[in-house]
C-alpha cells in the first residue's frame, strides 16, 4: 500500500512541476477537450486529457500489481 501512495504522490509532484513550467504550451489542451471561453469565463472540459491520463495511471496500477 505504501509503494501506491508513493507512486502517487511522485505522479502528482511530476504533473505539478510539468504544468508549473509548461504552461505556455498548454500541454493539456488535445484535440477533443472542449474550451468555451465567454467574457469573463472560461470552460474546460478535458475529456481526452482525461482518457490519457487514466490509461497511463492504469497502465502504473498494473506494474506495481
Amino acid at each position: 500500500m505504501a509503494k501506491i501512495f508513493l507512486s502517487i504522490g511522485i505522479l502528482f509532484i511530476v504533473l505539478g512541476i510539468l504544468i508549473l513550467f509548461f504552461d505556455k504550451f498548454q500541454l493539456f489542451r488535445l484535440p477533443g477537450d472542449i474550451v468555451i471561453k465567454k467574457e469573463n469565463f472560461t470552460l474546460y472540459i478535458p475529456i481526452t486529457s482525461s482518457i490519457i491520463i487514466s490509461i497511463i495511471i492504469t497502465i502504473i496500477f498494473r506494474i506495481l500489481k
